[in-house]
């Protein structure tokens, strides 16, 4: 895996939140109903952005409790651009689900995974949330993000116009208030 230093991330993330500024009607055509993954009676879900606060985030709908997972959800990847920071939960989450991918570019794992999942969790730098989450609501994906969900009005208004287009379930992680 070629590891992405943090000043591609940010100028990555800042083409990308350009762009999502000057293309939301694009974004808004795209939202579309989930395809139909085959059923397996499982939530297949993405991480994006789990070291950190994504760690605690991803535990919360993992773990029952004393170190037992519920059985029906399932990580098919996780993101991750600080792959040494985030090396523990990355290993904990292969050892849990052994033929989940593992990434550190979100686009890549998007192109190669997001079709396939029913939702994305996104705990990843608070500059980032808005744009990772409205690829995942334009492809019909649920979405759990981290605080703050937007920096702007604008951000949100969109992500709301997404979200209701596509007809899925949305939250914002607030710590103490998400269980």
């Amino acid at each position: 895996m070629k590891e992405m230093s943090r000043r591609s991330f940010l100028k990555a993330g800042t083409a990308a939140t350009a762009a999502l500024a000057l293309t939301p009607s694009d974004l808004l055509a795209k939202a579309k109903a989930n395809k139909k993954n085959v059923n397996t009676g499982k939530i297949k879900l993405l991480g994006v952005g789990v070291g950190g606060r994504g760690h605690a985030d991803i535990n919360g709908v993992t773990y029952k409790g004393k170190g037992e997972i519920y059985d029906d959800i399932e990580f098919i990847g996780m993101c991750d651009v600080d792959q040494k920071y985030a090396k523990g939960v990355l290993d904990e989450y292969q050892k849990l689900f052994p033929n989940m991918k593992i990434y550190n570019d979100y686009k890549k794992m998007y192109a190669e995974l997001l079709d396939q999942a029913d939702a994305v969790i996104c705990g990843t730098a608070d500059h980032t949330h808005a744009i990772i989450c409205a690829e995942a609501l334009a492809a019909g994906k649920h979405v759990y993000c981290e605080k703050p969900l937007t920096r702007t009005v604008y951000e949100s208004r969109l992500l709301t116009k997404l979200a209701a287009k596509a007809g899925v379930a949305t939250q914002m992680g607030n710590q103490g208030s998400s269980g």
